[in-house]
């Protein structure tokens, strides 16, 4: 069985680097999911066969067929739009499986914990698990609009205090020469505790910050995974375990830094007030219309697309997929630019452009291209507000003084698809309103985009 455990970590290992690039990602897809049924199968021949009655094998059996039915209905049905929201679930139910695992070891099996190391992984794996699924839960309900306890002084205070409480009772396990409290129960007292934890950690945490809280809790399950394959020494498990907690946190981190915030800032629930007397006044923007926008796109040759979370919540992507065909047979040339912390979660805005069949050559990331905007005769934001915000990089009093943005300022001609004049996560003003390249098209960004459509199939 060895060698199946190999094959299916060397697979594992090839899928998650083909998924790195978006022409290679269903096939990266697809090479991890037949890794982690190889191995699957693998461990159920060598290990779960000899020791397992007709019974377990059928409800075994039940168990993988329903798993794959409702996976299958749930990628099918889910709208790209949502998938944030089907991510955080995916993620959720890792996190669930995690603390399943460690209190069947204690509670089903009989483990008693006397191992330092066996004891700690457990308890470590419970913890991480707990957290990573009530935290995924709220992170779901979150991005799906739902109405939710408005985020409290208190919350965060609650939160603290489970931790604390947490830390203070793994210790008292190491500490004394003797436990104080049977490990069964401690470790059913610790899940409890993370699960509230991981309720409370997440209420406070802004939707605009979800990029940077999804990529920790997928972080989180990585590492409870790793700590199960630890304790049922499975390769499979421990390999990915590593490479999601590693990808997680390394993830974390560049979310992070794209806005410009700390961790814990995020982990807080706060943001930088917005300062100064530019951060209060209202911006004096210069609408244009559907007519004007077509016209300056028809003449335009260099076209950028900056898509953000506005897009999104209209499903407009189709409609620039049609957009942009109709430019290219204008002659234009057409990119997308993508920054770090667009849209709800890491890549949102890849996976909804690749819905529309976007060609992944006309996708680039900020760094690709932030250097020689000014070549673009009209970049076209849809939706994005602080992340082409010149205010990051001019205004020393700006709460998002510092955070990297796309320069869509250094175009010939910016327009910007709004609904209204509401400001992104910081509160700031956006100085792009106020520059003279750039105008303001009002309403729905899918209504906007199919109006200038129109008028571009007139010219």
């Amino acid at each position: 069985m060895g060698i199946l455990y190999l094959l299916s970590t060397i697979g594992l290992v090839q899928g998650l680097k083909f998924m790195g690039d978006p022409a290679r990602a269903r096939m990266g897809n697809a090479v991890a999911a037949f890794s982690v049924l190889l191995a699957m199968g693998a461990g159920i021949w060598s290990s779960i066969l000899p020791a397992t009655g007709t019974v377990h094998l059928v409800l075994l059996g039940l168990l993988l067929v329903a798993g794959t039915v409702l996976g299958r209905v749930w990628s099918y049905r889910v709208a790209m739009t949502a998938m944030p929201q089907l991510v955080s679930l995916f993620n959720a139910l890792g996190g669930l499986s995690a603390v399943l695992l460690g209190l069947n070891m204690v509670h089903g099996k009989g483990v008693d914990g006397s191992s330092m190391m066996s004891s700690v992984v457990l308890i470590l794996g419970v913890v991480f698990g707990g957290v990573a699924f009530t935290g995924s839960i709220v992170a779901y309900l979150k991005l799906d609009g739902r109405k939710l306890p408005p985020a409290g002084r208190l919350h965060r205070t609650v939160a603290r205090v489970l931790l604390v409480v947490q830390c203070v009772l793994l210790l008292a396990h190491l500490l004394p020469p003797q436990p104080l409290f049977p490990f069964g129960q401690l470790l059913t007292t610790l899940a409890l505790i993370a699960l509230l934890y991981g309720v409370f950690l997440t209420l406070p945490i802004g939707g605009a910050d979800m990029p940077v809280l999804i990529a920790l809790l997928n972080a989180l399950t990585g590492v409870a995974t790793l700590l199960a394959g630890l304790l049922f020494k499975d390769p499979v498990m421990l390999i990915g375990g590593i490479l999601v907690g590693a990808t997680g946190l390394l993830l974390t981190m560049q979310m992070s830094k794209a806005m410009n915030r700390t961790l814990r800032s995020v982990l807080a629930g706060s943001i930088k007030g917005a300062r100064g007397g530019a951060a209060v006044a209202e911006e004096e923007v210069r609408p244009i219309s559907a007519v004007e926008t077509a016209s300056l796109l028809a003449f335009g040759k260099h076209i950028a697309i900056v898509p953000g979370y506005g897009m999104a919540v209209s499903q407009a992507q189709q409609s620039v997929y049609e957009m942009q065909g109709l430019l290219q047979r204008l002659g234009a040339g057409v990119h997308y630019i993508i920054h770090p912390v667009a849209g709800r979660m890491p890549g949102h805005m890849n996976v909804l452009l690749a819905e529309a069949n976007v060609p992944y050559a006309s996708i680039h990331p900020m760094e690709e291209v932030n250097d020689h905007m000014e070549r673009y005769d009209v970049v076209l934001v849809i939706g994005a507000n602080d992340v082409v915000n010149p205010a990051a990089e001019s205004d020393p009093a700006s709460s998002i003084h510092g955070m990297p943005i796309i320069r869509a300022y250094k175009a010939k001609q910016v327009v910007v698809l709004k609904r209204g004049m509401a400001k992104g996560y910081s509160g700031e003003r956006n100085l792009l309103f106020e520059r003279q390249n750039c105008r303001v098209l009002f309403g729905d960004a899918k209504t906007s985009l199919q109006a200038v459509i129109d008028e571009l199939k007139r010219i």
